[in-house]
């Protein structure tokens, strides 16, 4: 790995397809634009189609020729991810590299439209059944890569089995660092299940660090927006820097299934894209196991891998 690796140092991708959710502006876009710099084919995956076409329009003007897609998914209605994956199969016979980017963050307590706690919905269960649904189309892909994005806070998070929805106790969040931490388990598991499979496919977890992006900035007035909106804000680094973890596990030629990447510098708050360490809690095997079941169920999606010990 480069120390100073920047986005400069992603390979040709004028071969490959990706599909990023949450493209339209933070991570997502910067990861958008740098993957379209270096000729991919990227399918903005976006619940707001006029901010998509916007971003489409800004990257077109910088770099002509960029191949960019846009299709609506919203991570939140699990019949809007089916519409999605149904969508991309009829028209792609494969997907190189999925980036499972979106997300939200604190806001009040609010349910999906299956009725699932919204955080745990769009971070987590969302993720999980694109992922699943897209699974066949990766599996044909050239170097095939599930790239799920987490964040240093599920260090600090856990799974509320007994109170998924956050009904009987509420707290925004604490209910963020759940799914961040279900990103994280999710994504080990789905390492250690693609392994046993023998799939080509590789899952990548990265983390930002922190960034400055809206997701911090649209998050409901209070201590969270006046903490990481306002007051930290000089501290974190823009957008483009904290791309590059989930840009490196998405195109590096050296990274692998199972690695975790983050930035290098104190706290990995910022920095060059380096690998970090995953919680313990996070890849132990009966959190992976019991929130995969668990997750099948919500979402009646059914992944054709085996279960590992």
């Amino acid at each position: 790995m480069t120390k100073s690796w920047t986005s400069a140092h992603i390979p040709d991708q004028t071969k490959r397809t990706f599909v990023v959710t949450g493209a339209t502006s933070g991570l997502g876009l910067a990861t958008t634009q740098a993957l379209a710099c270096k000729g991919g084919h990227v399918i903005l995956a976006v619940r707001d189609e006029l901010k998509a076409r916007q971003a489409v329009a800004k990257i077109a003007a910088e770099q002509p020729g960029a191949r960019l897609e846009i299709r609506r998914l919203d991570l939140a209605d699990l019949d809007s991810v089916r519409a999605f994956a149904d969508g991309l199969r009829s028209d792609h016979a494969r997907l190189d590299v999925l980036i499972n980017n979106a997300g939200v963050m604190a806001p009040p307590r609010t349910l999906s439209a299956q009725g699932h706690e919204l955080q745990f919905a769009v971070n987590h269960l969302g993720h999980f059944a694109l992922t699943g649904l897209l699974l066949d189309l990766l599996a044909d892909g050239d170097d095939p890569r599930v790239v799920t994005v987490s964040s240093t806070n599920h260090r600090q998070g856990r799974l509320f089995f007994e109170d998924l929805s956050g009904e009987r106790t509420y707290a925004p969040m604490k209910f963020y660092n759940q799914s961040k931490f279900a990103n994280a388990v999710f994504g080990w598991e789905l390492h250690r299940r693609l392994t046993a499979a023998g799939s080509p496919v590789a899952s990548m977890l990265a983390h930002p660090g922190y960034t400055a992006t809206n997701l911090q900035t649209s998050a409901p007035v209070g201590m969270v927006k006046m903490l990481y909106g306002r007051i930290l804000t000089p501290l974190a680094q823009p957008s483009d820097r904290g791309a590059l973890p989930q840009l490196y596990a998405a195109t590096a030629p050296d990274a692998s299934g199972g690695q975790f990447f983050g930035p290098d510098g104190m706290g990995e708050l910022r920095g060059a894209p380096t690998r970090v360490r995953l919680a313990p809690a996070a890849a132990d095997a009966e959190a992976g196991h019991r929130l995969w079941e668990l997750s099948e169920r919500l979402t009646a999606v059914r992944y054709a891998l085996p279960v590992t010990g």
